[in-house]
């Protein structure tokens, strides 16, 4: 369940925003009925109208494809925005439906979270808290969470309860298994989720460690001009939207946490993106990609 509210979360269906005068307390609501141009021709279909009425009705002459948690539709390029917009849907640019942060090392992205650490007072008594172990397999993600042990120090990406709600998101400064400092997640950007930050944190104090995640590219069964992508580790928002519109999800992988058939021609530009923004290893059946 908390699996496919995250890739509803994620690919726009539903919206998580800070509740009204409470920066810790966040709400879900349904997102607006939208599209995104994947190609010419081929459209993403977003958001949910309220009491489980049909985000397109019949007359719009083609039939809605359901793949995974996604949903898309083809329909002639020169007609479609229009149409699509007389069905009362919002046409969401590419790029700003996207919304990728800057590209940066990831020993700057790590350096500007220390740095808010610094500047935070001593967190006092924190109960409950676990970590992502830097030293567990990239993997396997699950497996990389635990509780802090007296042995712990560093500063790590973390979850802590809170009386009400999921576990907030936090950065966390740790001595001898006792947290000291702590910043709380998101910062950058309050509208998106505290897990975007945490996941791109997590990313570059792997790439740092010298143990990068990966992606595996295999050759796809019965479609020959596509590779199935395989991811060990959830990533940010807006990589998750892009994975949605060069990829298809299929089932996942034995080991995978997420799996996508992606088009051989994608391979390269995706392969790119999460190198630059993600630092991640791809991997191909035969080599590096």
């Amino acid at each position: 369940m908390a699996t496919q509210l995250n890739l509803l979360l994620s690919i726009g269906d539903l919206i998580e925003l800070p509740h009204e005068g409470d920066r810790k307390s966040r709400q879900i609501y349904l997102a607006p009925p939208s599209f995104v141009a994947k190609a010419p021709g081929l459209y993403l279909l977003l958001g949910i109208r309220p009491n489980g009425a049909p985000l397109v009705d019949e007359p719009l002459g083609a039939e809605v494809q359901y793949e995974g948690h996604t949903r898309s539709l083809e329909l002639e390029a020169h007609l479609a925005p229009a149409r699509l917009r007389a069905a009362g849907l919002h046409e969401v640019p590419r790029d700003h439906w996207i919304k990728r942060p800057r590209a940066d090392q990831a020993i700057a992205v790590v350096a500007v979270m220390r740095q808010r650490l610094d500047g935070a007072g001593e967190s006092g008594q924190v109960s409950g808290i676990k970590i992502i172990d830097p030293a567990a397999s990239v993997l396997y993600y699950r497996g990389r969470w635990r509780s802090l042990e007296t042995a712990d120090s560093g500063d790590f990406v973390a979850r802590r309860p809170q009386a009400y709600g999921a576990d907030l998101w936090c950065f966390v400064r740790v001595e001898r298994g006792v947290p000291r400092a702590l910043v709380d997640l998101p910062v950058d950007d309050l509208t998106a989720a505290g897990c975007d930050e945490a996941w791109r944190t997590q990313a570059a104090i792997d790439a740092l460690t010298g143990t990068p995640q990966e992606i595996h590219l295999r050759l796809a069964p019965g479609t020959p001009a596509d590779r199935r992508l395989d991811l060990f580790s959830p990533v940010p928002g807006w990589a998750q939207r892009y994975l949605e519109l060069v990829g298809i999800p299929v089932s996942q992988a034995r080991g995978a946490l997420v799996s996508y058939r992606v088009p051989i021609s994608a391979i390269g530009e995706l392969s790119a993106l999460f190198a630059d923004m993600l630092w991640t290893h791809v991997s191909n059946e035969g080599g590096v990609a």
